[in-house]
């Protein structure tokens, strides 16, 4: 049987997770007790059931004691031969106040003397041990319900036939780096098309941009440089059982040196029978 763990702050998209997944026809079950998981596993994979993809959630209306033991109930899953997976959604605390805002929802965590903010907060603290055991962290701060919906299928459903998900992400610098990265690498240092008037309004995904990028030699030569670390290292991260790298690539402002990088990685992996896709953070 294989097991995905959806957990995360409240706003961040759990529910949103756990129907598309319910779609893809895991069997979901909403908030189990993390106490319970061991028995729901069991139940769920005896002969008489026989159901092969699960899927629970597991978030801050759980017990206190529950959350704090998670490390060690995950660990009886994996000692059980259970393929499980954690995928742990969050946002900045201020996307998740402005979610609450507009849909009125009360906080799991919030009371008369604990403001939304203040449980916002706090919840961070009270999920961190799920958040270290993570397979898989997405950051939905910028991602629209659709956008999310297609993540999920990207990402998790097609993992299940062809091994290690590999994502090329392209980002700006000056926005900040995605705190659901791997490896980042940094482009900063390469010819910016930016600077050249008649390509500026261009992005990395054009011809123009592309092709003025593929005569600088210092970008020839840290896209080998990157493919070949890769090349060499994804093979160890697939060893150890990984389910997911994001590999993020920044440049200032994640429009030329950034996305034409992450195109291009994206197409050497995906012929080596990766299971690649790319996605550009910052690109409008």
């Amino acid at each position: 049987m294989k097991l995905i763990i959806v957990s995360g702050r409240s706003g961040s998209g759990k529910t949103t997770c756990l129907h598309v997944l319910e779609d893809l026809g895991y069997y979901c079950v909403d908030n189990i007790p993390a106490s319970l998981l061991a028995a729901l596993a069991q139940r769920l994979s005896a002969d008489s059931v026989q159901l092969s993809e699960v899927a629970v959630s597991i978030d801050a209306r759980n017990l206190y004691e529950d959350i704090a033991q998670f490390p060690q109930l995950y660990q009886a899953l994996r000692d059980a031969a259970i393929d499980c997976q954690i995928i742990f959604l969050d946002a900045d605390d201020a996307t998740l106040l402005k979610r609450f805002s507009e849909t009125r929802r009360k906080h799991p965590l919030s009371t008369d003397e604990v403001s939304l903010f203040e449980a916002i907060v706090s919840e961070r603290a009270l999920l961190d041990p799920i958040a270290a055991q993570a397979d898989l962290t997405l950051d939905t701060s910028t991602l629209s319900l659709h956008q999310l919906r297609d993540v999920i299928k990207n990402r998790v459903a097609a993992r299940g036939a062809k091994g290690l998900a590999l994502q090329f992400l392209s980002f700006g610098f000056k926005n900040g780096v995605p705190v659901d990265s791997d490896l980042v690498f940094d482009a900063r240092c390469l010819p910016n098309p930016y600077w050249i008037e008649t390509l500026r309004k261009f992005s990395g995904l054009e011809q123009p941009v592309q092709d003025y990028l593929e005569r600088q030699i210092e970008v020839q030569n840290m896209l080998h440089d990157i493919t070949a670390f890769l090349e060499r290292w994804l093979p160890h991260y697939q060893a150890n059982n990984r389910s997911y790298v994001t590999v993020a690539i920044g440049c200032t402002g994640g429009r030329h040196r950034s996305v034409y990088l992450c195109e291009k990685l994206n197409q050497h992996f995906l012929a080596a029978r990766y299971n690649a896709q790319v996605r550009h953070k910052d690109l409008s």
